[in-house]
Parts: structure tokens; C-alpha cells; sequence
């Protein structure tokens, strides 16, 4: 990867990869910037082992790991207490179905909720997901379905909450 296709892979993804982080760590900007930062570092330090190719796949990886560290050091029981404090409950329908599904995807263990992410909001293949988790594809499928059979069951007791 030359400096050229670097330039590039910034231009296209950062965005994405910025999104992506943002989700997993309950909308920590601060930190989300940190790690997409950390991620070109790495990329660029990596630049002549990473071809252009799978500069994406690359970042996403990076960035996965790094998510999963921010979670062994203690930092989720932190951001779900600013969730609850920061949480608005008069908002638009749109706005509020937004926050439960964030709600609910932070009740996922963080590989279920990388997982998601990846498939139904980036579009990775199940393939592309294996190679960024480093698990095997038949992983990848097992946890999506077991992620999406508890996202199906918060959602229905939540609204079996609101009904009563």
C-alpha cells in the first residue's frame, strides 16, 4: 500500500469505521475518535503489509480489538451508567425507536454485538466477518442467529413492558 491508496482508504472509511466504533461503545465520541485514530496508525504502520485491498477489512479488525480492550478494562459498567443519565424519554417516535435498538444492542455480549454491526449495518459477508473476528464462518452464523434470537426476545419483553 502506497501513500496514495492510504490517502484513499482514509477518505472512504473513516466514516464507517467511525459509525461502527460509536455504536459499540454507547456513543463515547472521545474514545471512538481515539480508536479510529489508532486504526490509520496502525494501517499506516502496517502499509506495507496490508494490501489496498483489505485496508477495510484491516481497519475493521483493528478497530474490533480495540472495542474488545475498552470492554476488559472496565470501561462498559461507565458507559451504560451515561446511557441511563443521558437517555430522553419524550422523543420522537423515529428518535425512540433508534435509542431501543441501541438499548438493546448494548445488552449483547460484545462479540454478538460487533457481529451485528458488522452483517446488518456494514454488510460484511459472513466470510468477511470471520476473517475481520478471526472465528471461523460457521462461528460467525451460530452467533448472528443466537444474537438476533435475544435481540427478538429484549424487543418483546420491552414491549411486553410498555403494554402493561
Amino acid at each position: 500500500m502506497n501513500s496514495k491508496s492510504y490517502n484513499q482508504a482514509v477518505k472512504d472509511y473513516s466514516d464507517r469505521l467511525f459509525g461502527f466504533i460509536l455504536k459499540n461503545l454507547n456513543k463515547d465520541v472521545e474514545t471512538a475518535k481515539d480508536i479510529v485514530q489508532n486504526c490509520f496508525e496502525s494501517l499506516w504502520n502496517k502499509r506495507a503489509d496490508v494490501p489496498s485491498a483489505k485496508a477495510k477489512s484491516y481497519l475493521f479488525q483493528v478497530a474490533h480489538n480495540q472495542i474488545v480492550d475498552v470492554y476488559r478494562k472496565g470501561g462498559r459498567m461507565l458507559y451504560v451508567e451515561e446511557y441511563h443519565e443521558n437517555a430522553i424519554s419524550n422523543a420522537p417516535a423515529t428518535n425512540e425507536h433508534k435509542e431501543i435498538m441501541h438499548k438493546v444492542l448494548l445488552e449483547l455480549p460484545t462479540l454478538q454485538r460487533s457481529m451485528v454491526l458488522l452483517k446488518d449495518f456494514e454488510g460484511y459477508s459472513y466470510a468477511e466477518i470471520a476473517q475481520i473476528i478471526d472465528v471461523t464462518e460457521g462461528q460467525v452464523k451460530i452467533n448472528l442467529f443466537r444474537a438476533r434470537k435475544k435481540l427478538k426476545e429484549i424487543i418483546s419483553s420491552t414491549q411486553n413492558k410498555k403494554a402493561l
